[in-house]
Formats: C-alpha cells, sequence, structure tokens
C-alpha cells in the first residue's frame, strides 16, 4: 500500500529527530541478518551494555499483504507484532503482544487518505488506553493532534497538537506537547539539492518551569558509502558519529559523546555493527 496524504501526526518533526538521534550508541552492538529459502528474514542481535550481555532473536515473514515479526530474547520476553495492509481498503492493521505480559497487547487502525489521516489505538486490557491521532493537509503540509484517554480513571492521559511543513529543500514542525506545557520547534535544513549536506536545530521549552532546550547538528555524505553527524546541545553535550558501509547492506558505526563543560569525565563511545551476507 502506497503512503497518502500528509502521513501520521507521529511523523511530524521526525525528519529532525532522526537526524539528531538516530544510529547514536554508546553501548556494543552486533546484528546479523539473513533470509531463509522459504522468506523468512531472520535477524541475531548481541548487546553489550556496561559489564552486561543482552541477546535476541527476531523473524519476519510476509505472505501477500500480511507481515509476521516475532521477536524472543534472553529474558524469556516474546514480542509479537502481525500487520495487514489494506484489510479495508487504505488502512493497515496492526496488532502486537508482548509475553508473558498480556496486558501489554495493543490493535492499531491507520487510515490513509489523499488529504487526510487517522490513526486509532486501543489497549488489550481491561479498560485500556485509547488513544487517536489525525493529521489533515495536502501535499507538503500536515496539521494534526493526538489524545490519549484513559477509561478506568475516566482521564486524558495526553493531548498533542502539531503542525509540520516539508518542501525539497526543508522540513519544518511545530508541535505542542504535554497537554500544553512542552512547545518544540524544529527544522532540517539541505544544503544541497543532493542533500549530501543537512543541518537541524530543534528547541524545546516546558512552560511550568521555564526550562529551555536548545540542540543543533548536521549530517554530511562524505561518499555513498560513508557518512557522519554531530550535534550539540545546549549543555555542553557534544556527540559524534561515523558511518561507513563496508560492503553492501552492511553498516559499521561508530559513535562517541563527551561533556565539553566536564572534560574530566570520560567520554562515552559505541559500536555498532549490522551484518548483511
Amino acid at each position: 500500500m502506497a503512503a497518502k496524504g500528509p502521513g501520521l501526526f507521529s511523523n511530524i518533526g521526525k525528519s529532525a529527530k532522526d537526524l539528531l538521534t538516530r544510529d547514536y550508541t554508546y553501548d556494543q552492538k552486533l546484528t546479523v541478518s539473513s533470509v531463509s529459502s522459504s522468506g523468512v528474514g531472520l535477524t541475531s542481535t548481541a548487546v553489550k551494555k556496561g559489564g552486561l550481555y543482552s541477546f535476541d532473536v527476531a523473524g519476519v515473514y510476509k505472505y501477500k499483504n500480511t507481515l509476521v515479526d516475532v521477536k524472543v530474547d534472553t529474558q524469556s520476553n516474546v514480542s509479537t507484532t502481525l500487520t495487514v495492509l489494506d484489510v479495508l481498503p487504505s488502512t493497515k492493521l496492526v496488532t502486537s503482544v508482548k509475553l508473558p505480559d498480556y496486558n501489554s497487547g495493543k490493535v492499531e487502525l491507520q487510515y490513509f487518505h489523499e488529504h487526510a489521516t487517522f490513526s486509532t489505538a486501543v489497549g488489550t486490557k481491561p479498560s485500556p488506553v485509547v488513544e487517536f491521532s489525525g493529521a489533515v493537509g495536502p501535499q507538503g503540509l500536515a496539521i494534526g493532534g493526538e489524545a490519549g484517554f484513559d477509561t478506568s480513571s475516566g482521564k486524558f492521559t495526553k493531548y498533542s497538537a502539531g503542525i509540520g511543513v516539508t518542501k525539497p529543500e526543508f522540513h519544518a514542525a511545530f508541535i505542542l506537547a504535554d497537554k500544553g506545557d512542552t512547545i518544540k520547534v524544529s527544522g532540517v535544513y539541505h544544503l544541497d539539492e543532493k542533500q549530501k549536506a543537512s543541518a537541524v536545530a530543534e528547541f524545546t521549552r516546558k512552560l511550568s518551569t521555564n526550562e529551555n532546550a536548545l540542540t543543533v547538528g548536521g549530517l554530511y555524505t562524505v561518499d555513498p558509502q560513508t557518512t557522519v553527524k554531530a550535534r550539540l546541545n545546549n549543555t555542553g553535550t557534544l556527540a559524534a558519529l561515523l558511518q561507513h558501509e563496508v560492503k553492501p547492506k552492511s553498516l559499521l558505526t561508530i559513535s562517541g559523546e563527551f561533556d565539553t563543560k566536564a572534560l574530566d569525565r570520560a567520554p562515552k563511545f559505541g559500536l555498532t555493527f549490522a551484518l548483511k551476507p
């Protein structure tokens, strides 16, 4: 199913967030992916965080318009997600559950129209939280909001509103979140037509405490196989990332972070290797 309309409300501001946070890690992680002859995609992941190790195995199988995703980890948790496209015209149905916590299940229905997108999610536990979001607008513009309602307490758990503008050379977003207590303004600007170099900024203000946060960053594509990123926030934390495609679809990522106002503190380093034979 091809994406239609302005996109989900959760996509507003996503371009800036991804550029500032995606692929930054300060653990050691190895991921190996493969596809069996029957079409089942298998991914094994090992992570070292501090002195602790964790492992998980995930399997993905697609049949016609149905996608099944199952993941098992060393804590005996089993996460299952079932996605069905076009169960009704222009819709996507997503059901998920994480065992042994049966109350963690959720059913979500997404609807995509040329000028509007809506999503409704309901938990499977008794007296669940019901979430709803929607966005409207022509191509390049999204205006929308989201809300969560707890049926057990009869109170709203969240409500937010936002507007996003997308053009070939930039993305901009304004979001009023946390029940109107937080203002988020973000933008991504591509410095060239091929988007080899991009600049990003995100400003957040919490009205109840008058706290401000500002993060700026950038991305530069050195060559088709190599990308570098960096970010700096108003507290003086500087982070950088180098990602290189060592072979087709296999990525090596090295990232680091340190406090420019406390150079005596040990910096953080992370290494991720995603191998796809």
